[in-house]
């Protein structure tokens, strides 16, 4: 038997053997969203039946509702990339952070439903209190820390990373110990009443401010920023299909969940409520994307499309803000010079006339002048190319040499699409006439 027989001999006994594992794991996937389902439908009986459900609380149920559907999404990506690509760890870490919500959520639920109605806890409430007052950090930890250090491939971006992971996971695992030995239990929406914690240390009813849990705080925040730098690391790092995959995940992250703080941090500086809540509205809506950009990242779905959708946010979010900033501005001021001259106080009609009119002339040269700089500044070879092909255009109007024409042709080739190598073949053809002339023919 050959070297290479042999080979493929192992590698074929250790796929039968991975087989079953395999098989298991797609059947694990496949109960993924039911138990989300069933975690959600039954959280949310619970406490109506507890009678903790305000009808009248339209925001609060509301909210509740979007963070349901945000973990949804990871519930679902990841039981897609569990069933597609076992074999990577992305599609595990995403159905355990959907799914811990609505489980460890429906026990808190059925803890509360026990305390209000019965007034003490059996053995299910009891863990489901412990689990809901526990899970928080060990979700933050698989979202925050470990999927941004093992998007795409499931790995480590190499061992000099791993004191990174292993630094959040002592920093979760610390706080989260501590949270688990709370002498009491709380109980959500039970003011008053607590579950005694059978491993409880006796005193220990304010973990959080003991050093020790600034300490994992602190080992927790080291990760999470390692995490980003591990992000920006493999960017720089990556090529082809796995730079597209981080374009992806890094547009997602910037874009929605970079313009949720942005706008939570205008909303606390400023006190502009209606910033708040568009902030909460931006996270829940990064909240459900990312997970999606993670899956269509990974299965390399449209993958190349990323760059179009990068361009069309740098210039219209850009033109967005231009646009919002001459329309207020121009109502302001056309109140104030009404005011003025009229000394009414009510905002006349025509200031919103005046600002359409003017955002509708400003929109298409506004557009352009963005895209070029846009195209200067980040697509620099786009650039360079239209403008090689914009002067060639003009020479080829006025240039009567072949000879002179060929050369400018190679050179506009090479200029715009950089081949390795460059060629121009002189063809002969034969007109009407029946004389041959050369045409030129490109071969790269």
């Amino acid at each position: 038997m050959t070297e290479g027989t042999r080979e493929q001999g192992q590698e074929v006994g250790g796929m039968s053997r991975r087989a079953p594992l395999v098989a298991l794991a797609r059947m694990a996937g496949w109960l993924i969203v039911p138990l989300f389902v069933t975690g959600t439908c039954a959280g949310y009986f619970l406490t109506i039946s507890a009678g903790f459900w305000d009808e009248d609380a339209v925001v609060d149920n509301v909210t509740g509702v979007m963070l349901s559907v945000g973990f949804g999404a990871f519930a679902v990506v990841g039981a897609l990339l569990v069933v597609r690509r076992p074999t990577n760890a992305i599609g595990w870490i995403l159905a355990a952070t959907g799914l811990m919500v609505p489980i460890f959520n429906a026990g808190g639920a059925y803890a509360t439903y026990v305390m209000a109605t019965r007034g003490r806890p059996d053995a299910l409430a009891v863990f489901g209190a412990w689990a809901a007052n526990c899970y928080w950090f060990l979700m933050l930890a698989l979202a925050l820390i470990y999927l941004p250090m093992l998007f795409p491939d499931g790995r480590l971006l190499s061992r000099r990373w791993l004191p990174v992971a292993v630094l959040g996971g002592i920093g979760t695992l610390g706080i989260v110990l501590l949270r688990a030995l709370v002498d009491t239990i709380p109980v959500q929406e039970v003011s008053g009443h607590g579950i005694a914690n059978p491993i409880g240390i006796e005193g220990l009813d304010k973990p959080g401010e003991l050093p020790i849990f600034g300490v994992g705080e602190g080992f927790f925040l080291v990760a999470a920023a390692g995490a980003v730098a591990s992000v920006v690391v493999r960017f720089r790092r990556s090529r082809g299909v796995e730079r597209q995959q981080m374009k992806l995940f890094a547009y997602v992250i910037v874009v929605l969940i970079g313009g949720s703080v942005l706008a939570g941090t205008i909303s606390d500086v400023t006190g502009v409520g209606w910033l708040g809540e568009s902030s909460f509205v931006v996270s829940v809506i990064g909240l459900m994307c990312l997970p999606i950009a993670v899956g269509i990242a990974i299965l390399r779905y449209k993958l190349y499309e990323i760059d179009i959708l990068i361009n069309r946010t740098l210039v219209y979010g850009p033109l967005t803000a231009t646009l919002a900033l001459v329309y207020f501005g121009g109502v302001a001021t056309t109140q104030l010079v009404f005011r003025a001259l009229t000394g009414q106080q009510q905002q006349p009609q025509l200031a919103i006339v005046i600002s359409t009119l003017v955002i509708a002339a400003l929109f298409n040269p506004l557009r352009r002048r963005i895209q070029a700089f846009i195209d200067r500044r980040f697509y620099r070879n786009k650039y360079d190319a239209r403008k090689t092909l914009e002067a060639f255009s003009t020479r080829l109007r006025d240039e009567t040499d072949l000879d002179a024409l060929n050369d400018e042709l190679v050179g506009v080739v090479r200029e715009t699409i950089q081949p390795a190598h460059v060629s121009l073949w002189l063809r002969p053809d034969t007109p009407m006439n029946g004389k041959q002339e050369n045409q030129p023919t490109i071969s790269t």
